[in-house]
């Protein structure tokens, strides 16, 4: 009997501890009730359930990593060229772009910089002739960061130039996501064992040192070439990308970036931290590139990761639809936004902005498109527009704001691209590449379907319910 009440008092103990724990540092409110009710309600097994699964372990670790020289703040030492003052630039002359800039400075650590030129690169057809010719022009170096590499034509074709590359004196650096390597067999690793390319896994599995982490995944991608041309998009190196092969199986559609001036120092900066955090080895200084002639793009790169101080992508994007005034276009392949997005969604719409959303009809992840659909009801009801574009699997990402705005690069807008991974996205500031990416967003539309709200109230019930239930784990997908 006493040893029956010693017990329930221990296990009662250990719920009241992580009860206090919840209270201190779970910032949502509904998530602290939740979780101490599960604790509470569960003595003792409740609170392990909450120390397994409900601490925040990701950015807690990200942290620890940085603070102890492992993580990924390197000194840049970026100086901004100089630019005309902001409200002589087109852009800033008007209050909603002074407004989203205010925002960016204050939450990212590096500068808006003048001076850069874009070329929007759709599909393996136009991007990836693109990139293998200025990796076989390089002369000094060379950084290649993507999450998956794949082994087969693609893959092997990238590899070679690589390996040639490093074999006439071209210093070459190859980073790919552990998790991402394994994508494909054999595995990336294989092909440049023995050449000169140097190559590293962003933090393999290890029971020994940094441990199994399905999180935390470097899910960026870099090219960088003599610090002059850098790529980065949404594009993998993967043979799926060549849309038009008719004998290519589920074909993947995508766009990537080319670009030219100082934007290209903050990609060089980024994989600096990465090869850094992965190796532990520093790279030289490298000097910064200088304004381009005619370039007319404002740009800033924006590194988002659980080791920064902010989530960026979350502040930025919300900036973004609460500065807006007249539409908002976004296109991404998984859209699973928390309900500060979708207020800023909603709040969008509801003052008269134009707010259009492209999905992929066939995702290639069944449970994060239900998940998505579990918020189209809220949507559609305060006006937003909700588009399934189909064919083969569009994995495309950005975000067009205004006439002059654009978000674009590796992020989702789903909670594992805005608070999970480490992601690298550009901002850009140019008519001119706003129009042609809202000429890209008009064409899918023209095939689009619209979701409307008799859709979704017409759902059988069971599809419902897995749909929501699906949305329970949002922040984790």
């Amino acid at each position: 009997m006493l040893l029956d009440l010693f017990i329930v008092l221990i296990l009662y103990s250990i719920s009241v501890a992580a009860s206090v724990h919840i209270l201190l540092h779970k910032q949502d409110p509904r998530a602290a009730l939740g979780w101490m009710a599960v604790s509470l309600g569960l003595p003792g097994f409740g609170a392990l359930f909450y120390w397994l699964i409900g601490r925040n372990r990701i950015r807690t670790r990200a942290r620890a990593w940085q603070n102890r020289g492992e993580g990924i703040h390197l000194p840049e030492g970026i100086e901004p060229p100089e630019e005309v003052p902001a409200f002589l630039r087109a852009p800033f002359k008007t209050q909603n772009y002074v407004l989203i800039r205010q925002l960016s400075d204050a939450v990212t650590r590096r500068p808006l910089v003048d001076g850069n030129r874009v070329e929007v690169l759709l599909n393996g057809e136009q991007a990836y002739p693109a990139m293998l010719e200025a990796i076989q022009n390089a002369q000094q170096f060379l950084d290649l960061s993507s999450y998956i590499f794949d082994t087969r034509t693609c893959g092997r074709r990238f590899a070679t130039v690589l390996i040639e590359a490093a074999e006439r004196g071209v210093e070459v650096r190859v980073l790919v996501d552990a998790l991402g390597e394994m994508y494909t067999m054999p595995r990336i690793r294989s092909l440049f064992k023995g050449t000169k390319v140097r190559f590293s896994l962003f933090l393999p599995f290890s029971l020994s040192q940094r441990g199994l982490h399905i999180n935390l995944r470097n899910h960026r991608k870099l090219l960088v070439v003599d610090g002059s041309v850098g790529f980065t998009g949404g594009m993998n190196i993967s043979t799926r990308h060549y849309v038009g092969n008719p004998g290519m199986r589920r074909p993947v559609a995508d766009i990537h970036f080319k670009f030219y001036g100082p934007i290209v120092g903050h990609m060089q900066a980024a994989f600096m931290e990465d090869w850094h955090f992965a190796t532990g080895e520093s790279m030289k200084a490298r000097t910064y590139p200088k304004p381009v002639s005619g370039g007319d793009s404002l740009c800033r790169g924006v590194s988002a990761g659980p080791n920064e101080n902010f989530e960026k992508l979350v502040w930025i994007v919300t900036g973004a639809l609460t500065c807006a005034r007249t539409r908002v276009c976004i296109m991404t392949p998984y859209f699973v936004p928390d309900q500060t997005m979708i207020a800023a969604l909603c709040g969008a719409a509801l003052r008269g902005v134009s707010v259009e959303i492209i999905l992929p009809e066939e995702n290639n992840l069944p449970f994060v498109a239900g998940a998505s659909r579990a918020n189209f009801a809220e949507l559609l009801r305060y006006g937003i527009e909700i588009m399934y574009q189909p064919g083969f699997f569009v994995h495309s990402k950005l975000l067009l704001m205004d006439e002059h705005y654009a978000i674009v690069g590796s992020a989702n807008m789903d909670a594992r691209s805005q608070r999970l991974n480490f992601e690298f996205n550009v901002e850009i500031y140019d008519k001119e590449t706003n129009q042609n990416l809202r000429a890209h967003f008009a064409r899918a539309r023209q095939n689009a379907r619209r979701v409307k709200m008799e859709d979704v109230e017409q759902q059988a019930v069971i599809c419902k319910l897995s749909d929501r239930f699906l949305r329970l784990f949002s922040p984790f997908l």
